[in-house]
């Protein structure tokens, strides 16, 4: 499990972008980065910055995983047929923190994140506590015992500035399931990512 070092609506702030289209973000009061050095004027980018800043940015969506795992998601992605791109995008789609994300059974990555590690979570009625587990089309995922009554799934299924896609079916209250492997344009990013200028900044 990847540790969360600092609040994360600062990564939203070091962005500039509401990356998870959350109301509380603090980017949507103050657009700057944090610190005391956040308001101040930016010079032009660099391509290496703008692809840095793809990266970090597709990284700290995904939960701020760390580089490490970030990294080897790339390595596999890159060792697999097709657009190296999207294969990235179904790497990061296809781990168990992010489904248990998109199936609404978490308001944030985060705290998806937690809920696995916790052991609250069934995969094909097995528990797992391994967030980055890459889970499989049919595969089913539900809600353990006790995080049926957890106020934190209940707040996040009332959730109402996100839907579950298509590429998991739910029965909108304790299973899902994985249906298939989504695109890139599938995906329901509050922004817009750019895996291409991630696999241009690991191909340098």
């Amino acid at each position: 499990m990847s540790k969360r070092k600092s609040s994360k609506y600062k990564i939203d702030r070091r962005m500039g972008e509401n990356i998870w289209g959350r109301p509380k973000s603090s980017v949507n009061r103050r657009s700057y980065g944090p610190g005391q050095h956040g308001q101040r004027r930016k010079g032009k980018t660099s391509d290496y910055g703008i692809q840095l800043r793809a990266k970090q940015k597709l990284k700290g969506y995904y939960g701020d995983v760390t580089e490490k795992q970030f990294k080897a998601t790339y390595q596999e992605a890159s060792r697999m047929k097709g657009d190296t791109g999207q294969n990235l995008i179904g790497l990061l789609e296809r781990r168990l923190d992010m489904v248990v994300y998109r199936a609404k059974f978490a308001p944030t990555i985060f705290s998806a994140r937690q809920i696995v590690s916790h052991g609250h979570i069934l995969v094909n009625g097995t528990r797992c506590n391994i967030a980055s587990r890459q889970v499989r089309p049919g595969d089913v995922i539900s809600l353990g015992a006790k995080a049926k009554d957890m106020a934190l799934i209940a707040e996040a299924q009332s959730l109402p500035e996100r839907d579950v896609p298509e590429y998991v079916s739910t029965d909108g209250t304790e299973k899902a399931t994985y249906v298939r492997v989504p695109t890139l344009d599938e995906v329901p990013y509050p922004v817009k990512m750019e895996p291409n200028l991630v696999v241009e900044f690991y191909s340098r």
